[in-house]
């Protein structure tokens, strides 16, 4: 029986504090969510969620600019519908200028609106989504959209108002017979390159929504890969909190026990 020396409390400190050890980490993973409270629960998997992490972000970017191409296509394509709604009715103002029971001052009628019309045509060449230019022909053939999170691009075709069709109806009148039917000819040429130009903008949002849909499934499952690793399982770390309160409390039980040991050797010494 010694006194200097109490090899049973020094064993039931260390495993007390073990304990305690244990239990603030799970405490720290079930109030954070996290599996990996500190790096060196999980070196490699600190690494590993970082980067995944990162990729997440960078597919979510890919996205808005894939959504921002969406809109900017589906402006474009507001804008031919209209253009369509205005060639339709030139093209009608010019049949019924042609009718030979017309005189010349009822064709000027007529022309009046075709010249509105065709102002109407040519303003909307100049409009812009957020100071791009929606219809210029002075950008390339395409615009380049970023569809992955690796920077990999998709060339979306662009449509040009400024093109000989378009521009072709510009002077064009209804004042007479002769002139409305050559305004015709030209109006059904801009029609047949409006319902082309429509058709490739059409093409370029189906694009253009499948590349978001990929993303979005890509974004779903990086995410549950990032979870698995770094994300805490409550269930679990909840009965692993449950069991390490238990040694903490026994622990701290038995240390108060193992310092009363040493206390019998009064009566010895008494």
């Amino acid at each position: 029986m010694i006194i200097n020396t109490n090899p049973g409390a020094a064993m039931a400190a260390r495993i007390l504090g073990e304990s305690s050890s244990a239990l603030q980490k799970s405490l720290s993973r079930l109030s954070s969510g996290s599996k990996i409270a500190s790096p060196s629960d999980d070196a490699a998997g600190t690494g590993v969620a970082m980067k995944f992490g990162a990729q997440i972000n960078r597919i979510q970017a890919a996205r808005d600019n894939v959504g921002n191409a969406v809109a900017y296509a589906q402006t474009q394509d507001g804008f031919l519908e209209k253009i369509g709604s205005a060639l339709d009715r030139m093209s009608e103002l010019a049949m019924l200028a042609q009718d030979e029971t017309k005189t010349n001052a009822d064709r000027a009628l007529y022309d009046k609106e075709f010249q509105k019309l065709d102002e109407f045509v040519f303003n909307i060449g100049s409009k812009t989504f957020n100071g791009v230019s929606l219809f210029s022909g002075s950008q390339v053939s395409f615009m380049s959209v970023t569809v992955s999170d690796s920077g990999t691009t998709f060339g979306a075709n662009t449509v040009d108002l400024t093109a000989t069709a378009y521009n072709a109806i510009t002077n064009q009148n209804v004042t007479t017979s002769s002139d409305a039917a050559t305004a015709l000819g030209k109006i059904k040429t801009a029609i047949a390159t409006l319902a082309s130009d429509r058709a490739v903008i059409g093409a370029n949002m189906s694009r253009l929504e499948a590349e978001s849909s990929a993303l979005a499934n890509q974004k779903d499952n990086v995410s549950a890969a990032r979870s698995r690793i770094a994300d805490v399982d409550v269930a679990q770390e909840s009965a692993n909190f449950a069991r390490q309160q238990i040694l903490v409390q026994s622990g701290t039980a038995m240390l108060a026990q193992a310092n009363v040991v040493p206390q019998s050797a009064l009566r010895l010494i008494g």
